[in-house]
């Protein structure tokens, strides 16, 4: 055959080298051929986490601790930081670096022991008599004489810069943006990752290890319908606007002339762009109007009998957490553990729902609105919304306990939910279609106790996850500072039965406290 004649046409490449070829994605498990055919190269690992947000980091944390070296665990992520997704969510959400978070004062993703607290350390901190002596009273006396203690956002991000460099975090991480895990036949997890551009001499590149853990946070923002078909329809992304997405313009226009806003939700978001429009309007002596809407309407306590009540009035549903304290260590979190299916999607729904902590500051400001005039609440559910006369502001058409009417607004902030189906990850719908995981009963990644993805099993090898996307599992409270913490134990004890780690023993545990408090690397 002569150098210029055409190869035949079974023999001409359809991929570029390292990348994936149709047999691999169209195969549930691989072989190490497979992979070496399509000129993938091949990273040996023991532990790989994919996500490189807070969950993956609390469980390096937790492993580093038990005695794994950096150098075994691979961490795949596209962030500069752990806590950079969070922080992006939370202040976009109307919760900066000096406002204080949702959460329990031992809830320390950095330190596994929870001792010392958030408000001892805080204390500590203090300049002045009163600021050391208010988070140890408000700890001491809560939830009866005062609200539950929480932490400043920047208090809890650089208290995991901390220890992400005690722990030598950085090392492990690898950037790029992860594609896939498929099963291997010989026991254990391929994990693809996409690189950034110009990062390798390959497209893909294939991390061989033993154990995956799957921490990738929330799959995607989840924008109701109604908000969907006026984005499509009126191609308008600044005047309905979603809490979790950037919307700062909202709030400058409003500084410049006056305007109407109505909220629509009832949890802590809701609360807290609440918060910061009124703390706006006292600030610049603004006429701004404000006009909730409730899709649930609370007019008091409430719950299926005396012991299951939560308080409640004007609209909002109060609690001081996600989820009762008991679900992480309490009789909740063993009642919960032994139920399945139909029964455990009653009991999250029993326990669970749209609820904001009892915060007097806000509620005081609310209270302050309604007898001024200037903001109102209702019960109503959105049916579409439009723009207004000469495309100036939204007119939104309800259907409320009094009927059909519309409502005139300058913008609409919405605060009813931030997660999209899991499906939304191209992470976790591969796991779905090819790794042999399944759903919940909340719909969510099927896991076990121990956190092992149900049905994804490559002998002698595990499959992880923790976080949102196994919400609806054995244990609750997964999307929280100290459920991430329950899990990164839950995964790191079962992998001290499998062999891969020795057990934190009580001498082991003192002494790596003791180096976490004079902040002496691992």
């Amino acid at each position: 055959m002569s150098g210029d004649q055409p190869l035949p046409q079974s023999a001409a490449p359809t991929t570029e080298p390292g990348d994936l070829t149709p047999e691999l994605i169209d195969t549930d498990i691989w072989t190490d051929e497979m992979v070496a055919r399509a000129g993938i190269p091949v990273v040996p690992v023991p532990f790989v986490t994919v996500g490189g947000g807070i969950g993956s980091f609390v469980t390096v944390d937790y492993l580093r601790i038990y005695g794994v070296p950096a150098q075994q665990i691979v961490v795949l992520t596209g962030l500069d930081v752990p806590w950079q997704s969070y922080e992006y969510l939370t202040r976009v959400s109307q919760i900066p670096r000096n406002e204080r978070l949702r959460s329990d004062s031992q809830s320390r993703p950095d330190n596994i022991w929870g001792f010392p607290s958030y408000a001892l350390s805080e204390a500590f901190a203090a300049k002045s008599l009163k600021e050391f002596v208010w988070p140890l009273w408000n700890v001491f006396t809560e939830p009866i004489l005062t609200n539950y203690f929480t932490p400043r956002a920047g208090q809890a991000f650089s208290s995991m810069e901390k220890e992400m460099n005690r722990i030598g975090y950085l090392q492990s991480v690898r950037k790029g943006q992860v594609r896939m895990v498929r099963r291997r036949a010989g026991g254990g997890y391929y994990t693809i990752l996409t690189p950034p551009a110009g990062a390798a001499q390959t497209k893909r590149i294939a991390y061989q290890s033993q154990y995956v853990h799957i921490a990738i946070g929330y799959p995607g923002l989840r924008l109701l319908k109604d908000l969907q078909d006026y984005r499509e329809r009126y191609r308008d992304p600044t005047k309905v606007v979603n809490a979790y997405e950037p919307h700062e313009q909202v709030y400058d226009q409003l500084r410049i002339r006056p305007g109407k806003v109505i909220v629509r939700g009832g949890g802590i978001v809701a609360s807290r762009v609440l918060q910061r429009l009124i703390d706006d309007r006292d600030k610049y002596n603004l006429q701004t109007e404000i006009l909730q809407v409730f899709r649930t309407f609370y007019t008091g306590p409430h719950g299926k009998d005396i012991f299951n009540r939560r308080p409640g009035g004007h609209g909002w549903a109060y609690q001081g957490f996600n989820y009762p304290k008991s679900v992480w260590g309490g009789q909740l979190k063993e009642k919960m553990a032994k139920l399945e299916g139909d029964a455990r999607a009653q009991a999250y729904e029993e326990m669970g729902g749209t609820n904001t902590p009892f915060r007097k500051n806000w509620l005081e400001q609310l209270k302050r609105g309604r007898s001024q005039g200037w903001y109102r609440e209702m019960q109503g559910a959105f049916d579409s919304l439009r723009p207004g006369p000469n495309g100036a502001g939204v007119v939104v058409a309800m259907s409320t306990q009094h009927g059909a009417l519309e409502e005139y607004a300058d913008f609409v902030v919405d605060c009813t939910g931030l997660e999209a189906d899991i499906r939304e990850s191209r992470v976790l719908a591969d796991l779905l279609d090819h790794s042999g995981a399944g759903r919940n009963p909340k719909g969510r990644l099927d896991v076990n106790k121990q956190f092992e993805v149900i049905g994804t099993r490559s002998r002698p090898g595990r499959l992880y996850a923790s976080g949102s996307s196994t919400l609806g599992g054995p244990f609750p409270g997964v999307d929280t500072f100290l459920g991430l913490q329950i899990s990164a134990q839950e995964i790191a004890d079962d992998l001290a039965r499998l062999g891969f780690v020795k057990r934190l023993g009580p001498g082991r545990s003192i002494a790596q406290w003791w180096r976490w408090a004079r902040n002496r690397p691992i």
